[in-house]
């Protein structure tokens, strides 16, 4: 065990207990063997009538020989693979086994209760609402996965680990909720629908630090659901949308621009035709309008001049 100011810290001691296989025919031996002398005692009794002292000795060890072979017997127990035992011993740690199999302990070791599983699991979170960095009320939840890596520091150092992995994951769910901002951060700021495996990494390193203190490892934490609270989804939703249709008139503009550049460009440098001022402004207005407009756009046809 490892001491510290506030806490004993637990760490498994392996140990290495008996064969069940070899104990097994042993412990059988011992109970029919003591059946045997007990039949014997009450024989002997029976026939010398209650004076005989050989009789009743065997009559009382094997009494006391039948109970003591039942009680090695309940020393069998057996481990599947990724299964851990811890021994205690009049309340005493006493080590923890961690090989699978067939195997005798003391049977006064308290094995109830005591067995451990240090498969991996998977922790769902409820999904919980918490305002982001930018005290907007978001919905989130995550999913954890985790095993046991230490079966006494999760046996002795909380008071029930499978609980302790909720609620501290919860927690952590939390708090990394309040630290990243949902969609609309700074610039180059990591978000949590950008973050992606920054944010991942993040969630299972705070995790980790809370949970060491259990004997649990975490070898993957990601966020499974992220939205805007109900309350505010319609307004985010929209803000999001005018922000996509922004974007992408940005582009077409840009786009447009580009055009009209290289098309005014093309027919003066082959002298297709000669514009002054006006008439290069009116092109330019007119193409605008065509390669901009959001509908099919129906062209006029000028039978006259510009001027007329």
């Amino acid at each position: 065990m490892e001491t510290n100011q506030n806490s004993i810290v637990t760490k498994d001691t392996p140990i290495s207990v008996a064969s069940g296989w070899l104990m097994l025919p042993l412990n059988l031996l011992m109970l029919f063997g003591f059946i045997a002398m007990k039949i014997f005692g009450i024989s002997q009794l029976a026939q010398r009538g209650g004076n005989n002292t050989i009789g009743g000795l065997c009559l009382v060890f094997g009494i006391l020989g039948v109970i003591t072979a039942i009680i090695m017997l309940i020393g069998h127990f057996t481990l599947q693979p990724n299964e851990g035992r811890v021994l205690v011993l009049f309340g005493a740690y006493k080590g923890t086994v961690l090989e699978s199999g067939f195997h005798w302990a003391n049977p006064f070791y308290s094995k109830i209760h005591t067995k451990l599983s240090i498969r991996t699991r998977n922790f769902q979170s409820d999904t919980i609402k918490v305002n982001d960095k930018q005290g907007n009320p978001i919905e989130i939840a995550a999913v954890v996965v985790w095993r046991v890596k230490d079966l006494a520091q999760a046996k002795f150092d909380v008071d029930d680990y499978e609980s302790y992995v909720k609620i501290q994951s919860e927690s952590a769910v939390r708090h990394l909720a309040s630290t990243y901002a949902y969609d609309h951060g700074e610039e180059n700021e990591v978000t949590l629908r950008s973050g992606g495996e920054e944010v991942a990494e993040g969630l299972k390193r705070e995790l980790q630090e809370r949970l060491s203190k259990a004997g649990v490892v975490v070898d993957e934490a990601r966020l499974m659901h992220l939205a805007y609270a109900q309350e505010i989804a319609q307004a985010m939703l929209r803000r999001q949308q005018a922000e996509a249709i922004i974007a992408a008139r940005t582009k077409i503009v840009h786009g447009a621009v580009s055009m009209v550049e290289m098309a005014l460009k093309e027919l003066a440098e082959k002298d297709v035709v000669e514009f002054d001022e006006e008439r290069k402004a009116a092109m330019v207005s007119n193409l605008l309008v065509v390669l901009c407009a959001e509908a099919e756009v129906s062209p006029v046809i000028n039978a006259g001049t510009l001027y007329h």
